[in-house]
C-alpha cells in the first residue's frame, strides 16, 4: 500500500495569484510593444535608426 504525503494547501488569499501575475505582465508587455511601434514608426524612430547606423558604420570604419 502507497503512503500519501501530505501536503498542506496554500492559503486561500493566494490562490490565483500566478494568473493575476500573468495578466499583469501581458498587459505590459502589450504596453511595451505598442509604444516601441508608436515611436519606431514615426519621424523620431527614423532618425533614431540612421543615428544608430551611422553610428555602427563610423565604429567599423566604413562611414
Amino acid at each position: 500500500m502507497r503512503h500519501l504525503r501530505n501536503h498542506p494547501a496554500p492559503p486561500s488569499d493566494e490562490r490565483g495569484i500566478t494568473t493575476a501575475e500573468y495578466a499583469v505582465g501581458t498587459a505590459a508587455g502589450a504596453g511595451l510593444a505598442g509604444l516601441l511601434y508608436k515611436l519606431l514608426t514615426g519621424g523620431f524612430g527614423d532618425r533614431l535608426l540612421k543615428t544608430l547606423f551611422d553610428h555602427v558604420l563610423g565604429l567599423l570604419g566604413i562611414g
